[in-house]
């Protein structure tokens, strides 16, 4: 993602969120089960945790307070 990504409306329902980090799940467990190369295994679960760290650990929160 961009640097404002995170701030575009897009991304703001909880729902779209949860949804393309299970897009990528499918995709990785699909790689896995396949036995692919391994490089496209490693975009996966690259793709994965980059997706889950965004989303999820460094979304800003909603229950936040903007300074005064």
């Amino acid at each position: 993602m961009f640097k404002n990504e995170n701030q575009h409306p897009f991304y703001k329902p909880l729902w779209r969120r949860v949804a393309i980090v299970a897009v990528v799940v499918a995709w990785l467990g699909f790689e896995l089960w396949q036995g692919s190369d391994g490089i496209w295994v490693a975009i996966a679960a690259a793709m994965l945790v980059y997706a889950v760290y965004t989303f999820f650990i460094s979304w800003p929160r909603d229950d936040q307070k903007p300074d005064k």
